[in-house]
């Protein structure tokens, strides 16, 4: 955009013939009439004429020879400039921009878009002609990282420049320098000035009763405006450098602030030399040199996090321990593993496999993000305490439990299983897992059967006193169901207010009395039916007497295997040459098109004729087989592609991991 306004500007100005160009727009005065708003005891305007030489803005009560200066912004390389904007222009009439000073602010208005843009352009050429600004503390780190081999000298830097040490005193100003003006957003006032309010929070973390809180404040502004991180990392070298008091738990507050800094971000290259040269100053065995040592470790390991770290992984990481992470799998099971905030989800994939004795398996697996109605796999490279974390926001905006879940992500081998092992387990729950979505095409009385061989694994011989957990757990939506409830006309709402009483409220009262009537028939029709079919699942369920967990597993397997796409995971897609939804199932030795609810493929393409595939656009997937580019609309793009990855190029053992599609289509010879 500021290239496009460029370009206005030198075009109109080489048109008006009175104006700069944009060679000689940063060496010629820049001079014309604006308006300034004027703050007092209300905001009004005036007009004022101003000048822009190479140093400075400023402004004149008029254009004449000897008219009084009225004032003065002295431009550097910190001054900013804020470009027109249409809806200033919509509420004022004015096209507006804003300088931004170390003293100063000027808020200039003109009613001429290309005069505002000419302004713009030239007060920031002159800007950026500025050396940049350098701070005392950068000053002082360079020297510092020059003579870091010579610890006399550095001992003469500390002791002759407190700004660098612990002090009690308020900050009013940042260690660092930062641009004039507020340009961060999200509710938050103008970097520096947060810089500043930072500081004061460090200082309360030695007084707080609660250090938890203050440290996710922290954190959360540093994720949210990512220039303060360099500045806390060096406000937090500095207080915890030459401190009165360095063995108190007060003191020891700064290097648990540290910590959590250390695994979440990263500072910049020169900030990241300073600190590790003051990790390696602390005196050897003491308790600050536990948390130097710990804080190198994770320097090496840190990744930038997408979330800032959870209660509980702050109070792990100031007494430097590991979480407790629960992941559950198919059935019942689940494994308790220590993390630290590095671990990711291959990581985890791989030590559950060892975990549960599945390090030779040929079929791979992965961790996936899981409530009640909805899951999702989780990409390998993706931190695991990230993902406990975002559990927190999500549980309170659903009101529903999540949980990690490890499982079979590609079924690559699935005869040569034995029915001994816990993968076995995996594969029957993961099947009756599409049973009970509708997922696995079969008729009526196998699913019935299926129904019968869950209950017979689950509860063993039919009793009157078993339990029998409810229909929705064994048996898929009802066809009947859904067709009665489609079935179901819809209801026009009549408004009321100045037509009540009328013949329109009787009307509106009459339609809302049927729609009831009409649900409660549906409703009674749904639990007739229901009943019938359990009815029927039970009577199927006697007959199993005697049938033991590894019998009713393989039965219900057997039947499983009937259907040709046993062993594929399908994902909903459309495409255009059909009206209707269709699954896109992704098997070890091909990929196959079938309709919702139909056993048979429409099409299938094995891995040998798919020439390539990818992604066309955010959620678009393609398929090219000889001659023919199939595309698919499908939300879950990216597992897609990552599936008949790890599909087609089948290694004999292959851990979870996250494949990439920046790309435009991913190619195979």
């Amino acid at each position: 955009i500021k290239y496009l306004l460029e370009t206005i500007c030198t075009h109109s100005l080489g048109e008006e013939g009175g104006g700069l160009n944009s060679d000689t727009c940063v060496s010629m005065l820049f001079k014309g009439w604006l308006l300034r708003e004027v703050r007092g005891n209300w905001i009004k305007q005036r007009r004022y004429w101003f000048v822009l030489s190479q140093d400075s803005l400023d402004y004149y009560s008029g254009p004449e020879k000897g008219a009084r200066r009225l004032g003065t912004l002295v431009l550097t390389n910190l001054c900013s400039v804020i470009w027109p904007d249409k809806q200033t222009y919509k509420e004022t009439g004015y096209w507006s921009i804003t300088v931004y000073g170390r003293k100063h602010c000027y808020r200039l208005y003109t009613k001429h878009f290309n005069e505002a843009v000419h302004w713009a352009c030239a007060i920031q050429k002159i800007i950026d002609t500025k050396a940049p600004v350098e701070t005392p503390t950068q000053l002082l780190i360079r020297d510092i990282e020059e003579n870091k081999f010579n610890p006399e000298v550095v001992e003469h830097i500390y002791q002759h420049n407190p700004i660098l040490k612990y002090t009690n005193a308020p900050l009013y100003a940042p260690l660092l320098p930062f641009p004039y003006g507020n340009h961060s957003g999200k509710g938050y006032s103008s970097v520096r000035e947060e810089a500043v309010k930072l500081f004061n929070c460090l200082q309360q973390l030695e007084s707080a009763r609660e250090p938890v809180p203050i440290i996710q404040g922290v954190l959360q502004t540093c994720l949210d405006l990512r220039p303060l991180r360099d500045e806390v990392y060096c406000q937090l070298v500095k207080q915890t450098s030459y401190t009165p008091a360095p063995y108190t738990a007060a003191h020891l507050r700064y290097w648990q602030l540290l910590t959590c800094m250390s695994c979440t971000f990263l500072p910049g290259p020169t900030v990241l030399k300073y600190l590790r040269f003051h990790l390696k100053s602390q005196s050897p065995e003491s308790e600050m040199d536990n948390y130097a040592s710990f804080i190198s470790e994770a320097l090496e390991k840190t990744k930038c996090r997408e979330c800032v770290p959870s209660w509980d992984e702050i109070q792990m990481l100031m007494s430097r321990q590991e979480m407790l992470c629960t992941v559950h799998y198919p059935g019942p099971g689940s494994c308790q593993l220590y993390i630290s905030s590095h671990t990711t989800a291959n990581e985890v994939v791989r030590r559950m496999q060892e975990k549960l004795g599945l390090q030779e398996s040929k079929n791979t697996f992965a961790l996936y993000e899981q409530n009640a109605l909805w899951e999702q796999p989780v990409a390998g490279s993706a931190l695991i305490a990230d993902i406990l974390t975002s559990f927190s926001t999500k549980e309170s905006e659903s009101k529903s439990q999540w949980k990690l879940c490890f499982k079979l992500y590609c079924l690559l081998d699935a005869d040569n299983i034995s029915v001994d092992s816990i993968e076995y387990q995996f594969l029957f729950e993961q099947c009756h897992e599409m049973v009970v979505r509708g997922q696995l095409p079969a008729c009526e009385e196998d699913l019935q059967a299926l129904a019968a061989l869950r209950l017979q694994c689950l509860v063993g011989d039919f009793s009157t006193h078993s339990p029998c957990p409810p229909l929705d757990e064994l048996f898929p939506a009802l066809p009947a169901c859904l067709v009665a409830a489609q079935g179901c006309p819809t209801t026009q709402r009549f408004p009321t207010g100045l037509l009540a009483g009328t013949l329109w409220s009787h009307t509106a009262t009459a339609a809302h009395k049927q729609k009831v009537e009409q649900d409660m028939r549906l409703r009674s029709r749904l639990k007739e039916e229901a009943a019938a079919v359990m009815g029927s699942i039970l009577e199927r369920w006697k007959g199993l007497a005697g049938y033991n967990r590894r019998d009713s597993m393989a039965a219900y397997l057997t039947i499983a295997r009937q259907w040709s796409g046993f062993g594929c995971t399908l994902y909903e897609s459309s495409t255009g040459s059909f009206s209707q939804k269709l699954w896109l199932g992704v098997a070890a030795t091909s990929v196959s098109l079938y309709r919702q609810g139909e056993a048979e493929a429409l099409e299938s393409f094995p891995y040998g004729q798919i020439c390539s595939y990818g992604v066309s656009d955010s959620n678009t997937f393609k398929i090219t087989a000889g001659d023919r580019d199939l595309l698919f609309e499908t939300s879950k793009v990216q597992w897609l592609v990552s599936h008949i990855s790890m599909n087609k190029s089948n290694p004999p053992q292959c851990l979870h991991f996250f494949f990439s599609t920046t790309a435009a289509e991913q190619n195979f010879a």
